[in-house]
């Protein structure tokens, strides 16, 4: 997603950045566009603004390794409220793919440079939604969407699992078909995202999990579906 949203801001005429240092050939092919300047420090340097998305965990460090970074700094990715406070100036939250063949991938934004980094991407296929001047807003509405759609994942692939370690996985696919079709290509979506990437949302139920303590609500939901996705493929791991 990282470089997607480094696309669309390419586009629109601006210079990209990127720190290699530690990163994989995969996600240096993905940045060719990008200029590289080889560490986090260096990035600090060249930039006015910083956009970090990484997986949840790494959200503190990213933001540790450019430390006295003075303009703007825009953490895009899936954290509590709370851990946005703790280290962006401008809150992000990422809803949908990266942006390709038409599809929507909206940017929420939250703090009082909010609408500065939402001009930056005007007009380009990340559409940007100023919510508040508020950190914490933007990653209060990214937890509310990814509870309902990583959580529910989470929870059909346990029930299937349930099914199967009881020898009744083929009648209840069967009751499903008849009552509640799209379940099937709910399961399958989710079973194949839960290879591909599903390490990288342990973190991310964890920050959603510590949303609901905050609030006062349980929170065993999301600590469960990190469980689930922990069992995952890591990157390599094949």
């Amino acid at each position: 997603m990282g470089s997607a949203l480094g696309t669309a801001l390419l586009q629109n005429g601006h210079e990209i950045v990127w720190a290699s240092a530690g990163r994989s050939e995969e996600t240096a092919r993905r940045a060719a566009p990008f200029r590289d300047v080889g560490t986090p420090a260096e990035v600090a340097e060249a930039s006015a603004v910083i956009v970090s998305v990484c997986p949840p965990h790494a959200a503190r460090n990213v933001a540790a390794s450019v430390a006295g970074f003075e303009g703007i700094y825009v953490d895009a990715n899936a954290v509590s409220p709370a851990t946005a406070r703790e280290i962006a100036g401008v809150d992000g939250g990422i809803i949908g793919p990266p942006p390709r063949d038409g599809s929507t991938t909206r940017l929420y934004l939250s703090g009082l440079d909010a609408s500065q980094v939402a001009a930056l991407f005007e007009g380009t296929a990340v559409e940007p939604r100023v919510l508040s001047d508020e950190v914490g807003t933007a990653s209060a509405m990214k937890v509310a969407f990814a509870a309902w759609s990583k959580g529910t994942a989470a929870m059909l692939l346990t029930i299937h699992r349930l099914a199967q370690a009881e020898g009744v996985d083929e009648p209840l696919l069967g009751e499903w078909r008849e009552w509640h079709p799209e379940l099937l290509e709910d399961l399958a979506r989710a079973g194949r995202a839960a290879e591909q990437k599903g390490w990288r949302w342990v973190g991310e139920m964890e920050e959603i999990a510590d949303t609901f303590a905050a609030a006062g609500l349980p929170d065993g939901f999301h600590r469960a579906a990190a469980e689930v996705f922990r069992a995952s493929p890591q990157p390599g791991s094949s």
